[in-house]
């Protein structure tokens, strides 16, 4: 059976021949059932704590628990945002190495090009040096045989200006044959 403070504050005894002093086992009863009522509101305040204690500890764990899985959720994330960048990363890099392949071919096929036009100008140039030697040797050529049959005639030597005998500076046209 469990003894509260009010148990024992409200205890009596039997009396006895020479007994106990009645009021000094009163008050000694008064004493220690206040002791008791004291040392039982601390047992429940301490238990209240400790109730508190634990449901702030529980609240911490889940609080843990919660920082835990976010952490991980975070790492998680943090790794495929990673992977996802490389990937990313890689496709961009590929892009530019075809677009730069592609550029550098048509940089040489238009090198090619200018090379060959450079090729057909110098042929050109050359084929039109040619042609235009030949014309001028054609016409040296054509030259020379006219003066093969066809000798230059000498003109008096007076002054031209003056005319012959004293003409107003008209020249008079002599042909060849009219020389002869």
């Amino acid at each position: 059976m469990k003894i509260t403070p009010i148990d024992i504050a409200h205890k009596s005894f039997g009396k006895k021949m020479m007994g106990l002093d009645s009021d000094e086992v009163t008050d000694f009863l008064q004493q220690i059932a206040a002791q008791m009522e004291s040392l039982i509101q601390e047992k429940n305040a301490l238990k209240e704590a400790l109730r508190e204690k634990e449901l702030s500890l529980m609240e911490y764990k889940e609080r843990d628990q919660v920082l835990k899985e976010t952490i991980a959720t975070a790492s998680q994330m943090a790794d495929r945002l990673r992977q996802d960048a490389e990937r990313e990363a890689k496709l961009i890099v590929a892009d530019a190495q075809q677009k730069a392949e592609i550029i550098t071919r048509d940089s040489r096929d238009s090198l090619k090009k200018m090379y060959q036009e450079v090729t057909e100008l110098k042929r050109a140039r050359m084929q039109f040096e040619a042609n235009l030697k030949a014309l001028a040797q054609a016409h040296l050529s054509l030259l020379e045989q006219g003066e093969k049959y066809m000798p230059q005639m000498q003109l008096p030597n007076h002054n031209i200006a003056q005319g012959p005998q004293g003409n107003t500076g008209r020249s008079t046209n002599v042909s060849p044959l009219s020389a002869e």
